[in-house]
């Protein structure tokens, strides 16, 4: 029985190795691709832009807007049983939605709607052979399928989690001010922003959205099973590239406090 035990755990710890390096394969040969994109990709990354932009702006607003809402209304709440001071609510809400939370919770969203479309579209072609069909011609399908969705993910993750700040900031703004009479002119102080908080912000935001398509790709050119496959190939991509975005998140936060540390 422990064997058995050993055995499992052995073949799934393989597993899980083949597949980072395979996912590594695919990564290193979408950064060469990026480097190869002709017209016929560009057309094609304007067109997976408008595809993940149109998919998700409803989704990010809503989402963000009442994550807003809701943390300046748990913090005010907090803050008035205890000093009843507001004027440092404003500028630590938006130092914590620049630097941390929005890149992370719009990579989040964007896992689990861009990267389940990515591995359904891919595991779909890859079970009717479409992909094989594709290697046959002479085109490398991470060339042909993932690169334009590679580019196309990283400047909407970025223009969305741009979008993002600024709904999640105004939400937060208008519950302080009605509901605790928090002046605007109060919550609205960037002092407390560095250039090193936009600059990890941004970094993460483009990051991420790299990482979705080349992780959802990866799951999706890996299906096998047919339909029952693409289906379980969708369910790996969200849960691996929300996993891979928090490992990122993770680094790069670290990177940069380094770096802020390194500096004083």
């Amino acid at each position: 029985m422990i064997s058995n035990f050993l055995a499992s755990v052995g073949a799934f710890v393989l597993g899980m190795i083949e597949a980072f390096f395979q996912a590594l394969s695919i990564a290193g040969r979408t950064f060469r691709g990026v480097l190869h994109t002709r017209g016929r990709a560009r057309g094609e990354v304007l067109h997976q832009m408008y595809q993940i932009g149109n998919r998700s702006l409803l989704f990010v607003t809503v989402t963000l807007g009442a994550l807003g809402m809701v943390l300046v209304f748990q913090v005010c709440l907090q803050i008035n049983k205890i000093t009843g001071d507001q004027s440092q609510v404003g500028p630590e809400f938006l130092r914590g939605m620049v630097h941390a939370f929005v890149p992370i919770l719009t990579a989040m969203m964007l896992a689990t709607r861009v990267g389940a479309g990515i591995a359904a579209e891919l595991g779909s072609m890859t079970v009717t052979e479409q992909v094989d069909a594709l290697r046959m011609t002479g085109v490398d399908p991470v060339d042909y399928l993932i690169v334009p969705r590679f580019l196309a993910s990283m400047i909407m993750t970025l223009v969305l989690g741009i979008y993002a700040t600024v709904i999640v900031v105004l939400a937060g703004a208008l519950m302080a001010h009605t509901a605790f009479d928090v002046n605007y002119a109060v919550f609205f102080v960037f002092e407390k922003i560095t250039w090193g908080d936009l600059g990890v912000g941004l970094t993460k935001l483009v990051v991420h959205g790299g990482a979705i398509p080349i992780v959802s790709g990866y799951c999706g050119l890996s299906t096998t099973g047919g339909s029952e496959g693409v289906g379980t190939a969708t369910t790996r991509a969200v849960i691996n590239s929300s996993l891979t975005v928090i490992i990122l998140d993770f680094i790069i936060s670290a990177i940069g406090l380094m770096t802020v540390q390194s500096g004083t």
